[in-house]
């Protein structure tokens, strides 16, 4: 299992950004969080294989209807052990 960080930069705040980000994990069957960041950014630790990952990122790179992505950062991520669900987490 490999993890992968991404921070997403745009309109991604208040848009639904992070249910989108749930509901497409889940779906491929990944592990790991989305979160809103203090400076107006979308974060996701993402886990699962490359190809489950190259997914995500492309869907990231669209999002949802509402939200605008200018960029999605990828950042290689240590897998955390005994997280093996999705969530949606509060902002930091």
């Amino acid at each position: 299992m490999k993890a992968k960080r991404y921070i997403v930069r745009g309109r991604v705040q208040g848009v639904g950004f992070r249910w989108f980000v749930d509901h497409e994990a889940r779906q491929l069957g990944l592990a790991g969080w989305v979160r809103n960041n203090i400076d107006g950014t979308v974060e996701v630790l993402a886990m699962g294989n490359d190809q489950q990952l190259a997914t995500l990122f492309s869907r990231l790179r669209q999002g949802p209807r509402a939200a605008r992505v200018d960029d999605v950062q990828e950042i290689p991520a240590e897998p955390i052990e005994g997280l093996t669900t999705f969530r949606i987490e509060g902002a930091w």
